[in-house]
């Protein structure tokens, strides 16, 4: 390894995003560290990655502390379950990873004078009264409900962040990221998008919950990388959102994608969800600005893309 080539830690480095932003930091010439407890994370996802020289992995839980030796100039935190059945199974787990992990990759930025980016999510904002979602509004979180372990967890993240910042002046970043798609999403994920196309692909009926009128933003994956790591390069301590600004029904959704893989699926409806947020978009007005940032993959050409590897798993 060339020790001259910044070094970049990634808690939760196995995961859908995790991962491909490990592969986009050693193709922009970093050395990368990745972290993590394969609780939602798969091997399969770092396969690729495992014989550059400048990658390494380690099985670790942050929870119980972060202990690496040598230089780190970015130290960027992915660990945590991200969709509803992910968090229903691990709900401890999930709080104490947006909140003691989170303060432990703080201490490990502040260790080693590293740039500290944080993978916040739109679930911040909840159930929202506002609609696109600014970064200046401050949402509608049910902190009792089935979503608050993972809602509250990053909006807990956040005040550490700043906390942190103003304490102890360590660089930060706060990403809130809204629904992403791409290959490396678990089958299993339980978000509209896999659970759409793992049904079309079988030919079973998609399930909608509600009457499909409430509403999703999909950002593809490399988008969402590349808007990360502009934030890494050009952004502020200030929250930040990610995520692409084209609305569709989840109604809309299911049908794309039943045309789109060529699939004979029905849409059957189910009740809708505690807390299930009825819109979602975010205003990315910000990120234009700070970042230079907005997403170039449309809808179908992503979701084409993200079928394209459902196929080769379902």
């Amino acid at each position: 390894m060339a020790a001259s080539k910044p070094r970049a830690v990634v808690s939760g480095g196995a995961g859908f995003i995790g991962s491909h932003l490990c592969e986009s930091l050693l193709d922009r010439g970093c050395r990368v560290l990745a972290l993590d407890n394969f609780i939602t994370g798969s091997a399969d996802n770092l396969k690729a990655l495992r014989s550059n020289p400048d990658f390494e992995f380690r099985r670790m839980d942050i929870n119980h502390g972060i202990f690496i030796g040598g230089d780190v100039r970015y130290a960027l935190h992915f660990a945590s379950p991200a969709s509803p059945p992910q968090y229903d199974s691990n709900p401890i787990h999930t709080l104490k990873v947006g909140t003691v992990g989170t303060m432990n990759m703080l201490g490990l930025a502040r260790a080693k004078n590293a740039t500290f980016l944080l993978a916040s999510t739109s679930e911040v904002y909840g159930d929202p009264l506002v609609h696109p979602q600014p970064e200046s509004y401050w949402g509608n979180v049910n902190p009792i409900g089935p979503r608050g372990c993972y809602d509250e967890a990053k909006r807990c993240a956040e005040a550490f962040a700043m906390a942190y910042q103003r304490t102890h002046q360590v660089d930060t970043r706060i990403v809130r990221i809204f629904n992403t798609h791409g290959p490396r999403m678990q089958v299993s994920d339980g978000r509209a998008v896999p659970n759409f196309m793992a049904q079309a692909i079988r030919g079973e009926p998609l399930t909608v919950y509600g009457d499909g009128s409430q509403t999703r933003s999909l950002c593809f994956v490399s988008d969402l990388v590349r808007g990360i790591l502009a934030a890494l390069d050009k952004g502020d301590e200030l929250p930040v959102n990610l995520g692409n600004p084209e609305e569709v029904t989840v109604l809309e959704l299911a049908q794309t994608i039943i045309r789109l893989a060529g699939s004979k699926s029905r849409i059957e409806h189910r009740d809708l969800p505690v807390d299930d947020p009825k819109q979602r978009r975010p205003d990315i007005a910000h990120a234009k600005e700070l970042l230079g940032w907005q997403p170039e993959v449309g809808l179908e050409d992503g979701l084409g893309r993200t079928l394209e590897y459902f196929r080769s798993v379902v």
